[in-house]
């Protein structure tokens, strides 16, 4: 994703207030018509601040007032984005994606960073039934899982032979 200082949005925003078109605009400086809307109503609210790049971390609680006034004044997303200068794409979307997913726990801030190594899975011991089966009953089952395996590779490898074997029969009958 491209990123744009603070002097070109200010540019862009300017000819938009000073009468263009948002689709016009973002032809003429290859941008997609939304970011300049995007721009516009943060410029709109904000001034030049918020043109600014802006790294904050949001409080659960913060995340949840935003969507309840969201709901509440029936306000879209982007208008929402705009009022309190979050300037992350999809930032609302993806706030209230989360909270209907997970409650208030998905809008909880998350680490940063990679996760803490985890230890390795020790495998579960083997139950007093396996231990004590006796050699001959386990060779057994070896055998009949073995023969089985066998049975149905011979299954498969007839159904391609006649598949095949039918194939070359139209084949031929067309011709």
């Amino acid at each position: 994703m491209a990123k744009y200082d603070v002097k070109f949005k200010q540019e862009v925003v300017q000819k938009y207030l000073a009468g263009g078109s948002a689709r016009g605009l973002a032809k003429e400086y290859r941008l997609d018509h939304s970011v300049v809307r995007r721009w516009v109503r943060s410029y709109r609210h904000h001034g030049v601040a918020g043109l600014n790049k802006k790294y904050e971390h949001y409080s659960a609680e913060f995340k949840l007032s935003v969507l309840k006034r969201m709901k509440q004044d029936q306000l879209s997303q982007r208008e929402v984005e705009a009022m309190y200068g979050l300037r992350g794409c999809g930032t609302v979307s993806r706030w209230e994606r989360l909270y209907h997913e997970h409650g208030l726990a998905g809008l909880q801030p998350r680490p940063k960073g990679r996760s803490m190594m985890m230890k390795p899975k020790i495998p579960p011991k083997p139950t007093k039934k396996d231990d004590t089966r006796p050699r001959e009953e386990l060779l057994d089952e070896i055998e009949y899982l073995r023969a089985e395996v066998d049975y149905l590779k011979k299954r498969r490898a007839l159904i391609q032979a006649e598949q095949a074997a039918a194939q070359k029969q139209r084949d031929s009958s067309r011709n």
